[in-house]
């Protein structure tokens, strides 16, 4: 007999798989695994309190090396071509995974034992579907039953939202026209329904019997246009897809939050989205509405002032929308710190007494942690003064708000202790680097781009260190379990000579580079996007290029993970998540150096199990025997000791959930990128089929 494993290919780290004769390997193999009731995971992220948590133990840290792939989706016939960014979060209910997948966003029921596709369903959407500004398939679906009924809600890529049989795939006929509802309408202003800036990649958030919708926009590093899309948030009735309330995250003139703007930009601002995933308090009746910037995530001079809502938390009634509290994160933010992902509501203990909170994850790598009832904080965060730059027509908040506790969890602006160190010679060219650019704290404005000082070094970048898949919570030890990453931007900005391109007088650049238009595939509207000046012969990189000789400017961890203690809001352990990159591990000017794992610079988003805190890596890189891929790790909860790994073919690109179905437990993910195209693969242990 031929026998091949995979532990031996891989050194040591995935689980024995044979290539011929692979049934009397299994039988060999075969043990009777502890046992347990079926589980489900009927949200996004394990329940309305975004804590993708799970207290299954089946796999654990004795047996998480052991793990084999079960069965593997593959989404390539899902669409006119393949995707590589596959995000979504599936749901597990009855049996059956639920999730979007595939170029056009198709809405998929898949057998959980063993990936076999049960229905699709697919909206054409032609045109409209061709300019969103929010392609590919999103974040997933929702699930909504009243013990009879059984829906899947989720919206397309042309900004509909959609209603379906659980059990069928077919629309249902009560809800909205046909089963859908065109997001573009009733949304308190006129909208071309081809054509108009708005899409959305986040789920609807389904509590009691409202669906919870926000809006996602273009990115606006460089905004085309001043009186962009509004993205109002809704509320819509899940059996009726009747709309019950709407609010105004740039408010209307008499409403609250209005005089937070000067000179009445509030009117003709645009997006102020909620792009980001959504948490909800049945008991408490609220939903937690990460809200962005209006237009311009670098360039403030049309939205002056404070400017309600922006990057704020916003409380809302669910049955009628109406705001009950909110806490603005940034004032008059210039650095794209939207509030990227769903607050985490847990009950934490505080002084003695069992409070109500949230935890929400941000971008500037502060987790920000309130009293859910009322917006409090639960540690003080205090104002200070920050610096004002020197933008033409820009407005500076004089302060910004800083959480005392926990403490920042990755590095908040640069200074000279942050740079690369690895050589004397590599820490030498970082250091003559950042003299040809402006560095300071968080906080540090963005400047008027020219030759010798291109911009200001924002740390974390403009992606922010914890962007879109949030993190996760364990109730048990009251531990926030959170990924980020090490990653700086240049913000610079340029005077703009060309209005038809933006609207704006200035924007984000560097100096001598071009603002051009460029037409996306399908788009109604060219896009403005920056031509970078060349670099001079021998100079080192172009300006905003942030590298040395080709390596991060930065000391690693380039990604990590940390533990944060709710109970005493401090950090109780960090590691370095990601293998290093293979443009590291092997560069010249390391060689023969010892270079302990650096992490990898990615979005990504924890699971967190009985004892285990479980995630993938965000890049490839190439083994000790040339084979190419990624591994999914598992730490200790308790002390973030690595406790196993097992090979995946490509990195992960949505965040993990489990289950138990039929006495097994499953670690389901999404994975793709690079050469390697979706797929969602479920591992288990083996064992008795």
């Amino acid at each position: 007999m031929l026998k091949m494993t995979r532990r031996r290919l891989l050194g040591g780290t995935v689980a024995v798989a044979a290539t011929i004769g692979t049934a009397p390997v299994r039988r060999a193999m075969a043990q009777e695994l502890p046992g347990g009731p079926d589980t489900e995971w009927r949200h996004y992220a394990a329940d309305q309190a975004n804590t993708r948590y799970s207290p299954l133990d089946q796999i654990n840290a004795d047996n998480f090396s052991d793990l084999q792939v079960a069965w593997s989706f593959k989404t390539d016939i899902l669409g006119a071509r393949k995707e590589y960014q596959f995000e979504p979060t599936p749901l597990l209910v009855k049996g059956r995974l639920f999730l979007t997948a595939g170029s056009r966003r198709d809405c998929v029921a898949v057998d959980a034992a063993t990936g076999e596709l049960l229905w699709m369903f697919r909206k054409d959407e032609g045109q409209r579907a061709l300019n969103s500004p929010r392609q590919l398939s999103g974040h997933g679906c929702s699930y909504w039953t009243d013990g009879k009924q059984e829906r899947i809600l989720f919206v397309t890529i042309g900004y509909q939202l959609v209603s379906l049989d659980a059990a069928t795939g077919i629309p249902d006929p009560a809800f909205g026209v046909n089963g859908v509802v065109d997001l573009k309408k009733d949304f308190d202003q006129e909208l071309d329904p081809e054509t108009a800036d708005v899409g959305l990649h986040a789920t609807p958030l389904v509590a009691r019997d409202t669906v919870v919708v926000g809006a996602a926009h273009t990115a606006g590093d460089v905004p085309a246009v001043r009186k962009n899309v509004k993205g109002y948030v809704r509320g819509f009735d899940v059996r009726t897809g009747k709309r019950k309330w709407i609010f105004h995250t740039i408010p209307k003139k008499g409403e609250y939050g209005y005089d937070s703007w000067l000179n009445g930009d509030a009117d003709e601002a645009g997006n102020g989205g909620v792009w980001a995933e959504m948490s909800a308090d049945e008991e408490l009746g609220l939903v937690y509405v990460p809200v962005e910037l209006p237009t311009g995530d670098e360039m403030g001079m049309f939205r002056r002032g404070n400017a309600l809502f922006g990057e704020s938390l916003v409380a809302l009634d669910l049955e009628t929308g109406v705001r009950r509290w909110h806490y603005q994160l940034v004032h008059h933010g210039l650095w794209d710190r939207d509030i990227p992902c769903a607050p985490i509501l847990c009950d934490i203990p505080v002084n003695g007494r069992t409070v109500k909170a949230l935890a929400q994850p941000t971008k500037q790598c502060f987790l920000y942690v309130l009293d859910r009832t009322n917006g409090q904080p639960i540690w003080p965060i205090v104002e200070r003064p920050v610096e004002a730059g020197d933008v033409p027509g820009e407005w500076y908040a004089k302060t910004q708000p800083f959480p005392t506790k926990p403490p920042a969890y990755d590095v908040q602006g640069i200074g000279m202790d942050d740079l690369i160190d690895f050589t004397p010679e590599l820490r030498k060219q970082a250091v003559e680097l950042v003299k040809q650019y402006k560095i300071g704290p968080l906080y540090t404005p963005p400047v008027v781009s020219k030759p010798g000082r291109w911009g200001t070094i924002s740390v974390p970048g403009i992606q922010g260190g914890t962007n879109w898949p949030g993190g996760c919570y364990d109730p048990e030890s009251h531990t926030v379990f959170v990924y980020s990453k090490t990653q700086p931007s240049v913000i610079g900005i340029i005077p703009n000579d060309d209005p038809s391109v933006s609207e704006f007088p200035h924007v984000h650049g560097i100096a001598g580079s071009e603002v051009r238009p460029q037409v996306a595939m399908g788009a109604a509207a060219p896009t403005p996007f920056m031509r970078p000046p060349a670099a001079k012969p021998g100079s080192g990189p172009p300006p905003g290029f942030l590298t040395v000789q080709g390596l991060p400017l930065l000391k690693p961890p380039y990604g990590r993970i940390t533990a944060i203690d709710l109970s005493k809001g401090d950090l109780k352990w960090q590691v370095a998540h990601g293998e290093t990159p293979d443009n590291v591990r092997n560069h010249p000017a390391l060689k023969g150096l010892k270079i302990p794992r650096t992490g990898r610079a990615g979005n990504l988003g924890p699971l967190c199990t009985k004892s285990l805190v479980i995630c993938g890596e965000a890049g490839f890189y190439t083994n000790e025997y040339g084979i190419r891929g990624a591994m999914l790790r598992a730490y200790d909860k308790a002390t973030g000791e690595e406790k196993g790994a097992v090979y995946m073919p490509a990195p992960q690109s949505g965040s993990p959930m489990t289950y138990m179905l039929n006495n097994r437990q499953y670690i389901v993910v999404a994975i793709g990128g690079g050469n390697y195209s979706a797929e969602l693969v479920a591992f288990r242990l083996p064992g008795v089929a």
